[in-house]
């Protein structure tokens, strides 16, 4: 039936009018269907099985257009070094991602891929995100006895304790538990003489670079400062691998982990969370509240920062799909967060 008996009154220009709405609409319809919706929820679907069937059509049309191509990318490069232009062709961090994503369950498992989302940011990522901070940092005063060392090394258990005097901003060194072994037995001891030199570096060092001067240097710890000089915490050698391989629990570590995960979408974290370790819990990119998150390292501060005043205990603030519901409050200081994420809408869904 055509458009002009179903709408006999309409003038002809009306009616042609008409026709042609009717069939852009239609054509984009199907185009967009059947040639892009259609495809890329096959083919993540069956991704493997799409590319064995794809790759020898590719390789079969590269061939027949080698000759073309190359004499297009010789022409190009001699344009380019005429007017000195350098082209790159630049791959997205979002677009790796998205590839290593569909390998998973096919040739890769949940973990790998994780660990190669690691390395693809590794090279973004300060110490300033990854440290722990001044306020959750266990040291040992310099005017302390060998009694009182002895007591907090018991009770940290920690391998590396920082040593300063009056203030966390004057460390003088760092004590090696291991180095108090021979005198165990002791009560009294001049300890300050197995005190090592610390590690300083700046908060805002790249990861990849303190690598390099853990290895240099051969040591784990480093004391971070800031741009005032004043120790904004410490920071690790197994910080950094955790950034790639994910968290690594030892015998000393609490059973308590800083988070609870109620389903797939809610979760309870500490206040002092980092927020790239809630990212890598979530299964989030690395860079999702970047634009919101300011100069805070921990899920307590990114509340404050979206908020923009200090919350009520219960009360809930919201960045675009996340839910953050203040669950405790102690001393000024948010102590528990619930995440709940509403579900992501899909491609298909968007279009």
């Amino acid at each position: 039936m055509r458009v002009d008996q179903w709408f006999p009154d309409f003038s002809e220009s009306t009616i042609t009018l008409l026709n042609l709405l009717i069939q852009v609409v239609l054509v984009t319809f199907f185009l967009v269907l059947f040639g892009e919706v259609l495809p890329k929820v096959y083919a993540t679907q069956n991704n493997l099985t799409m590319a064995r069937f794809t790759a020898p059509i590719l390789l079969w049309i590269d061939k027949a257009f080698k000759p073309l191509s190359n004499f297009l990318v010789s022409s190009t490069s001699i344009i380019e070094g005429r007017f000195k232009v350098k082209s790159k062709n630049e791959i997205s961090n979002e677009d790796v991602e998205h590839v290593l994503e569909l390998t998973v369950g096919n040739t890769a498992s949940k973990e790998e891929v994780n660990i190669y989302k690691g390395i693809l940011n590794f090279d973004e990522i300060t110490v300033k995100q990854i440290m722990r901070t001044r306020m959750d940092v266990a040291a040992l005063d310099y005017s302390w006895d060998f009694s009182q060392v002895k007591n907090q090394v018991r009770d940290t258990g920690f391998s590396r304790l920082p040593v300063y005097e009056e203030s966390l901003d004057e460390v003088k060194g760092i004590l090696y538990t291991k180095d108090l072994l021979s005198f165990v037995h002791e009560d009294i001891l001049d300890w300050h003489t197995i005190v090592r030199p610390a590690l300083f570096v700046h908060e805002t060092k790249l990861i990849k670079d303190l690598l390099k001067v853990f290895q240099q240097k051969r040591s784990h710890m480093a004391v971070v400062v800031d741009e005032f000089g004043g120790t904004s915490g410490i920071v690790t050698l197994e910080d950094i691998m955790e950034e790639i391989i994910g968290e690594i629990k030892d015998e000393f570590d609490e059973d308590d982990l800083a988070y609870k995960k109620i389903d797939e979408n809610q979760y309870i974290f500490e206040g002092k969370t980092l927020i790239n370790d809630v990212c890598r819990i979530i299964a989030q990119p690395l860079e999702i509240f970047e634009e919101v998150r300011g100069e805070s390292d921990s899920i307590g501060g990114l509340v404050l920062e979206i908020a923009g005043k200090f919350p009520k205990a219960n009360e809930i603030i919201s960045f675009e799909r996340f839910e953050f519901q203040v669950l405790s409050i102690e001393k000024m200081r948010i102590q528990k967060v619930k995440l709940t994420m509403q579900p992501e809408q899909s491609e298909e869904e968007s279009d």
